[in-house]
């Protein structure tokens, strides 16, 4: 299956409004440094927060783009219109976008 992917570069900055966000990350790595408005589904609950996650199109992110990569695989089978970003949330913060973290310390990702 060929798995819809978009490098960094072709993301706008600033994400715009209809574009939605789903970090399928687990909950420590999210609480470190996510995006902004994200919504945090983390892959081992993606089937059964189904229900979850948006209809318009999202943009599915992990670290690296694996985990992502495998909830846009199953997510397209199911309708929805996703697309996985290459490289991950390593990607992310290495072109300096912006990122939140639930620590109070500078985000990161780990």
């Amino acid at each position: 299956m060929n798995i819809p992917t978009v490098s960094i570069e072709q993301v706008p900055d600033p994400l715009p409004e209809q574009l939605q966000v789903l970090d399928v990350r687990e909950p420590v790595e999210w609480a470190y440094g996510h995006i902004d408005g994200a919504l945090h589904i983390p892959l081992s609950e993606l089937v059964a927060r189904f229900d979850e996650v948006p209809v318009e199109q999202t943009l599915v992110v992990c670290r690296v783009g694996a985990r992502s990569g495998q909830a846009v695989a199953w997510l397209t089978q199911q309708g929805r219109d996703v697309v996985n970003l290459d490289g991950g949330m390593l990607e992310w913060h290495a072109a300096h976008r912006a990122m939140v973290s639930e620590t109070g310390a500078e985000p990161q990702v780990v």
